[in-house]
């Protein structure tokens, strides 16, 4: 049996990893990997910035030899990927190191690409000193260059979650850090009023902040010297772009495979697409969201590597299903911690849920104890009070409050079953009567 994976991250090697497990010694693994790494946390990426991980090579889980000589498969780097033909199961693309063409035929596929970040046609993109950070050689990149260069003013066009992250890591090297956002807030996943905590956090750490203004063009000569947007003009030394991802999908014909509006592959809870014999998962492919009900597109790293390990175990045929997504996230941001799961606000309205929120400011700790100020949001169904969502942010305490969250959503728990749960409590971490509890109470 031959199975031949195309991407070599997340999802791609938990799938090639649990179908090791179960192969033969005549059954061969084929990894394909349009660049030179493989498995590595692109979530760190941002900390090299400022030397908290020390270089790119630590977020690195493990490198494509050991893949190699200690799993035997056949790990390959500098091979994209440009067709998939079901009738004959071949994939077909270019060896970019001696720019060969290449085929491989299969007997089960998966497709697991992954995300690229967007890159808008503005005027002056290509200019030096323009990044993004998706990468591990996009940030050996933006290191480079502030190395050579050393820019005083960084740019950031985008307010998710790499754009806080960078900045953040810019700020903590003394660079001047402006982030320009087209739309009204800081982290749209979360509701205004909560991202409102962020602007101030922004600001007290000397971060400029432009919002509901969009970027037209870039100027320099060469090199990036102003970022202009329809309301003004700004100066600055290096731009970083970083306002969204795309599905590593362009290479499958839209009129085979089925796709949705933003081209992630739809898959079933088997993680199987439309096609025989084809399997997809990870940033690539849709996430079944519990709570909307629907085929969702949140691409995170722990859901690429639960639905890698899944697709290995269904092309092997060892049953799995995908229990979907809730949604949730944390984020830190200088001395914020940043979390939100399910719905929120604006998704629950947007979606037509008869809903009611509540929100309180209260202490992650028992108050005598220290001062640890907590700003926590339940988002609920108004007659059930079947919970929706919830957003959490604080100092200390945001992670836990959301990973309890997390846990009621998937299991349709109810407000009035948040005061049932026996939750640990010592003055060090907690009050008698916790956060999520004391939200909840204000529901009944």
């Amino acid at each position: 049996m031959r199975y031949v994976i195309i991407g070599g991250d997340a999802s791609g090697m938990s799938a090639a990893m649990q179908i090791k497990r179960e192969s033969t010694q005549d059954d061969q693994i084929i990894t394909l990997e349009k660049g030179d790494y493989y498995s590595y946390g692109q979530c760190g990426l941002p900390y090299v910035i400022s030397g908290d991980v020390q270089s790119t090579d630590d977020v690195i889980a493990k490198p494509v030899e050991v893949f190699r000589q200690k799993h035997g498969i056949d790990a390959r780097t500098q091979h994209e990927v440009t067709a998939v033909d079901p009738n004959k199961q071949v994939v077909s693309g270019v060896n970019l190191e001696n720019d060969e063409p290449f085929e491989i035929e299969y007997d089960k596929l998966l497709i697991a690409t992954g995300v690229r970040p967007v890159k808008p046609d503005w005027d002056g993109i290509d200019l030096n000193g323009i990044h993004s950070m998706k990468t591990i050689p996009d940030t050996n990149k933006i290191i480079t260059d502030l190395q050579s260069e050393e820019p005083e003013t960084v740019t950031i066009i985008g307010g998710g979650f790499i754009g806080l992250e960078i900045a953040e890591n810019m700020r903590e090297i003394g660079k001047h850090v402006r982030i320009i956002q087209a739309s009204q807030q800081l982290m749209n996943p979360i509701d205004y009023e909560m991202a409102k905590l962020l602007h101030d956090e922004a600001e007290q750490q000397g971060v400029e902040l432009i919002f509901n203004e969009f970027v037209q063009r870039f100027e320099g000569d060469q090199r990036v010297e102003k970022v202009v947007t329809d309301q003004g003009e700004y100066p600055t030394d290096q731009a970083i772009v970083n306002i969204g991802v795309k599905p590593n999908t362009d290479f499958l014909d839209p009129n085979v495979f089925d796709l949705n509006d933003q081209g992630a592959i739809l898959v079933n809870e088997y993680m199987e697409t439309n096609i025989n014999n084809v399997h997809a998962a990870g940033d690539c492919a849709v996430d079944y969201n519990r709570v909307k009900q629907q085929n969702d597109f949140i691409p995170l790293g722990t859901t690429a590597n639960k639905q890698g390990m899944i697709a290995g175990m269904n092309i092997v045929g060892r049953e799995k299903s995908f229990q979907g997504i809730i949604g949730t996230s944390i984020l830190k941001f200088f001395t914020l911690d940043v979390a939100r799961t399910g719905l929120s606000e604006k998704e629950a309205e947007s979606l037509g849920f008869d809903y009611r929120v509540v929100s309180i400011k209260t202490n992650a700790v028992a108050g005598y104890y220290d001062q640890q100020p907590l700003h926590l949001k339940l988002v609920y169904e108004q007659d059930s009070r079947k919970l929706l969502g919830g957003q959490a942010v604080g100092t200390t305490g945001a992670d836990k409050r959301i990973d309890v969250l997390a846990t009621a959503l998937y299991h349709n728990m109810s407000t009035v079953d948040l005061l049932n749960l026996d939750l640990a409590y010592s003055p060090p971490y907690n009050g008698v009567w916790d956060p999520l509890q004391q939200a909840a109470k204000k529901t009944l």
